[in-house]
Formats: structure tokens, sequence, C-alpha cells
């Protein structure tokens, strides 16, 4: 792979891969070695890499894979360690725009809300969601991203909105006053 060409996808997919890092380490540490670790493994794999392929999703693909691994040596480290800070209870703050009136600032703290309801869902639930609604990655994309058959990533989404709209409930009936 040139230089160009990685130029080219780190413009044209950084900002999503590095979104859905974020979201899916809930650490803007976690999240920068992440990103970073996802463009090494597709330089390092450039040369069986198909750049007319959706590149996105491979990107994302290569991220959720690195973050699986992660969290299995974090799992031995800490059997052997003992306890410490989980990766799970790092939560994320994710920059805000201008703290402007009460509208946005209700607004923000519904989004707020609702980051904290799908980091609380189960693995299995929270990565197809986050492709879903975050990444906008098709279906079939994010069977292919999970290596999941198509009809689990549907049944994983529809339980994904089931607990979470449980848990909003709440929030989605005081928008509705």
């Amino acid at each position: 792979m040139s230089h160009e060409e990685l130029e080219t996808c780190i413009r044209e997919n950084g900002k999503a891969v590095y979104s859905f890092c974020c979201q899916l380490t809930r650490s803007r540490q976690e999240a920068d070695d992440l990103y970073q670790d996802t463009f090494l493994k597709m330089v390092e794999l450039s040369e069986r890499l198909d750049i007319k392929r959706n590149l996105k999703s491979y990107l994302l693909s290569v991220a959720v894979n690195l973050w699986r691994n992660r969290k299995r040596k974090y799992a031995v480290r800490q059997k052997i360690t003992g306890p410490m800070q989980s990766m799970e209870e790092m939560e994320l703050e994710l920059p805000t725009g201008e703290e402007l009136p009460e509208e946005q600032i209700i607004s923000e703290e519904e989004r707020r809300m609702i980051r904290r309801a799908v980091s609380r869902l189960p693995e299995k639930y929270r990565l197809p969601v986050l492709l879903f609604y975050m990444e906008e990655l098709k279906l079939s994309e994010i069977s292919g991203v999970l290596r999941l058959p198509e009809g689990t990533v549907k049944s994983r989404l529809f339980k994904a909105k089931k607990l979470l709209k449980k848990e909003l409930e709440v929030v989605l009936n005081e928008k509705r006053i």
C-alpha cells in the first residue's frame, strides 16, 4: 500500500473508525491505541486487501477483532494479578460543542443517557447497535464484520432495542409530554 493510498484511506474512513473505537472502548486512551493498531494492521495486511471493496467495513472488523483480543488478554491478566479497574468501567466523555441554552443542554443530557444505556448493553448487543446506528452499516455488512449470520444480527438488534426501550422508557415518556 502506497503512502498516498494510506492517506486517502485515513482521510475517508479515519473519523468513522476513530468514533467507533471511542464508542467501543469508552476510553480515549484505549480508543487512540485501537485506532492506531487498526490502521497498522491494515498496512500489515495490505497485500491481501482489495481496496475497491468496502474498506470501512473491513476497518471496523479489524477494530472489533483487535478489541476482542485485548479484552481476552486483559481477562487473563486480571486472573493472574487480581482485580483492577476494568476496561468496561472506564467511561468516555465525548467532546461536545459549545454549551448553549437549555434546549441544547437537555438534548446533550439525553444523548449522554442514551450513550450510557448503550454502553451498559452486553457486548453481543452493543456491537450491532453501534455498527447499525452509529456507523450506518447494512445488516449484511454487520454480518461480515462480526462474522455472524444476518439473522443473528437482526435478532440481536431487536433484543438490544427492547433492552434500550425498557431502560430509556422514562426519557421517551418525558419527551412525548
